[in-house]
């Protein structure tokens, strides 16, 4: 691989990183209650806190396969 194809990737993947730390921002302003939605558990013991967002977790993997599919169908 050259040094251009290298930099492209790495300009492609600090996009797509930036576009992600938008997206976050946005849904934090939002009153979307992601991490906070019923299924997602929280277990707080005295020094320890276990935080495992199910519903979170199962509602972002849906919307990515459909916007995955949605592209790879465009793409072709």
């Amino acid at each position: 691989m050259s040094l251009s194809g290298l930099g492209k990737i790495l300009i492609a993947a600090g996009l797509l990183l930036a576009g992600a730390g938008a997206l976050l921002l946005l849904l934090g302003r939002s009153s979307i209650p992601f991490g906070r939605l019923p299924g997602d558990l929280v277990v707080t013991k005295k020094n320890v806190t276990i935080f495992a967002p199910f519903t979170t977790m199962i509602i972002v993997s849906v919307v990515l396969t459909v916007v995955m599919n949605i592209l790879s169908r465009w793409m072709k």
